[in-house]
């Protein structure tokens, strides 16, 4: 007894020990992003400076000048393929070679991050066979990311061959910059290559439900460590190219690596793109989940790739409610760097971008609100809920059509003529920020309310106060949305920057019922009567075509936001620091950029699709039964008292 008493203490002192690491991890980027940037601008000694002294373009500090000035190139200096060809510009090569890492990076970055999450749900969980599940599902997440790490590694050698060899200039610079993380790359590279292949390949020798699973656990808090390190060294790359820091107005290098690494857009980037690369991932799950499910042979594995989608996409969606936020926090800090930069990109010459970016994002909360009352389909007892699907769907296409209006339109002189300028008077109103806002934060709301129904689907509410839990739902969810609409009309008519701060508000109405009225559905689940088991694999077949839709969304959102973030940079390589004068130093017209993103969303489903397929000459474990009639404890679903899991 003593001895199996100490072995269960020694579980919980490593599971805190895991968890702390967990959130280590999580709370490391907000760290660095809430740090006061006097934090982290560094003077360099600046005594007996031999090559004389520098000011920081960007934390203006001083210290001595310790590497060469930026290039004075000229087209001779960027070698090219026939130009005559269509897409064989320099850029476009290495535009199209740069967007597939970037996809795949992603995926391999965002997947760890599920199986870590879900692997822990399955340690924790009370039941054995509900934990056996999730630990088979987070098996399964990792097996399909496997090979396109190896995809991912062989396109980062043949981006870093592209760069030597079509920007040779360019490149050397860079290197002579960041020639020491460069090296702290390669390193954690070589490390994140073991840890994957130990988590994978160690996963049943390892799932002994005691120590050497939470060391396996542990592996896979390590192996997340090292991705996300791997990211924000790359990502320290590419803000200096639109941001520069830690070198003087000549582009030299002033001493300070931290200063270097620490630029104006570093923090905001990465976190954008932490929670973009786990929608990103989510959603190529969820296609690979729709992709089982219709090549099912039995009603066992469609159940199970069912369950495995709802998990998938329940993940996307939880990283997709804060991405808005993610990405206004980027672009008021561009303002704040440049305000030149912000107004390329959100009313010049970028600016058309944004209503395909409007459409793309009105894409995926149709898609999520659709596969959600789809999924109702599961649960008998569903249909009262059901009737709500017409109310949500009308205030979503309502904000989708504010969120998608311009501000100016694109017309022909007698069409400009007709209507007194560019700005339409009665929807271009709804083309400014103000209106946005108020879209955006009306359309998160809905999937909210989405979410909350399907939860309650197949159970009737038994708590004493359930008509109290009601009325402070509905009045919560009314006063958000009525704050939400009233501080987007009010922001007409006050000053630009007093309205800029209006999102605050907005943000924090939406978040409230987000947290408060899920939490509040959570208690009121407590001891519910289930009307019927949750029939996994029984849902419409248009539903998994909708998981493809979410996935292959965002993969186009992904490729249209790396070409706006590349081309605000317009004809500098490190702004105002480094001149590009290539022959294709310009910004390509609108349908041309569309064209190209289009290209490079086809070649990586193709890759995809070949991943998908070559899984299945993998050795396969049987697939866990959804026979239970308990449904899943944890992820998506409430914890229900009374052994309804």
């Amino acid at each position: 007894m003593k001895l199996m008493k100490a072995v269960g203490n020694g579980k919980r002192v490593w599971s805190l020990v895991t968890l702390g690491a967990v959130a280590a991890m999580l709370l490391l980027p907000l760290a660095l992003v809430f740090a006061p940037e006097s934090s982290f601008a560094e003077e360099a000694a600046v005594e007996g400076c031999e090559a004389g002294k520098g000011k920081d373009v960007y934390f203006k500090t001083e210290g001595c000048v310790s590497g060469p000035p930026a290039p004075q190139t000229t087209a001779k200096d960027y070698p090219a393929y026939d130009l005559a060809y269509p897409l064989s510009e320099s850029r476009v090569i290495v535009w199209t070679v740069a967007q597939q890492h970037l996809y795949f990076g992603s995926f391999v970055l965002a997947v760890p991050i599920f199986c870590m999450i879900i692997e822990l749900v399955g340690i924790l969980s009370k039941d054995r066979t509900v934990g056996r599940r999730y630990d088979d599902l987070a098996h399964d997440f990792v097996r399909i990311s496997l090979t396109a790490y190896s995809v991912t590694a062989v396109l980062g050698g043949l981006l870093l061959f592209t760069f030597i060899s079509l920007y040779p200039v360019f490149f050397t610079y860079l290197v002579s910059l960041f020639k020491p993380f460069m090296h702290i790359y390669a390193l954690l590279f070589l490390a994140e290559s073991g840890t994957l292949y130990i988590y994978y390949y160690g996963w049943d020798r390892m799932n002994d439900g005691g120590f050497l699973k939470w060391i396996h656990a542990s592996l896979g808090v390590l192996l997340n460590v090292f991705g996300t390190t791997l990211m924000m060294l790359a990502n320290s790359w590419s803000s200096f190219m639109m941001s520069p820091a830690g070198v003087d107005e000549k582009g030299q290098f002033l001493g300070s690596l931290v200063n270097l690494l620490h630029n104006a857009l570093w923090n905001p980037l990465n976190v954008h793109r932490i929670i973009g690369n786990m929608v990103f991932g989510g959603g190529i799950v969820a296609a690979y989940a729709a992709y089982k499910f219709l090549a099912a042979k039995n009603d066992e594995e469609k159940a199970y790739y069912d369950w495995m989608g709802y998990i998938a996409m329940f993940l996307a969606v939880a990283s997709l409610i804060p991405l808005p936020f993610a990405g206004y926090w980027l672009m008021r800090e561009v303002y704040a760097y440049r305000q030149q930069m912000g107004i390329t990109l959100m009313g010049g010459l970028l600016a058309w971008l944004f209503i395909i970016q409007a459409v793309l994002i009105g894409a995926l909360f149709f898609t999520v609100n659709y596969y959600l009352f789809n999924g109702m389909g599961r649960m008998r007892g569903s249909e009262p809920y059901r009737k709500y699907a017409k109310y949500i769907l009308f205030l979503t296409t309502a904000a989708f059509l504010v969120w998608l209006t311009p501000h100016t339109l694109v017309m022909r002189a007698a069409e400009l003529k007709a209507i007194g300028g560019q700005q339409h008077p009665v929807i271009g109103n709804f083309g400014v920020m103000s209106a946005k806002n108020g879209a955006v934060n009306t359309m998160l709301m809905t999937t909210i309310i989405s979410f909350i129904l399907y939860q309650r689907s197949n159970k009737v509410i038994a708590v004493p106060w359930a008509a109290w839990g009601n009325a402070a739902m509905i009045g919560m969810f009314a006063v958000a949305l009525v704050n939400n609409w009233w501080l987007a009309i009010i922001g007409y008519f006050i000053p630009a920057n007093v309205r800029v701060g209006l999102s605050v508000p907005q943000v924090v109405g939406t978040l409230t019922c987000l947290f408060v009225g899920l939490g509040i559905n959570v208690a009121m689940m407590r001891g519910a009567k289930l009307t019927g088991p949750i029939e996994w694999g029984k849902i419409s077949v248009r539903s998994q075509y909708g998981l493809f839709a979410l996935g292959v969304s965002f993969t186009w959102l992904m490729a249209l936001m790396g070409y706006i973030r590349s081309s605000v940079r317009l004809f500098w390589h490190a702004m105002e620091v480094f001149r590009d004068n290539s022959p294709w130093a310009f910004t390509h017209a609108i349908g041309f950029a569309a064209n190209v993103m289009s290209f490079n969303v086809l070649i990586f489903w193709m890759f995809t699709l070949f991943v998908f397929w070559l899984g299945e000459f993998s050795t396969h474990k049987k697939v866990p039964s959804m026979v239970d009639e308990r449904q899943p404890r944890g992820l998506g679903q409430p914890v229900i008292a009374g052994g309804s899991e």
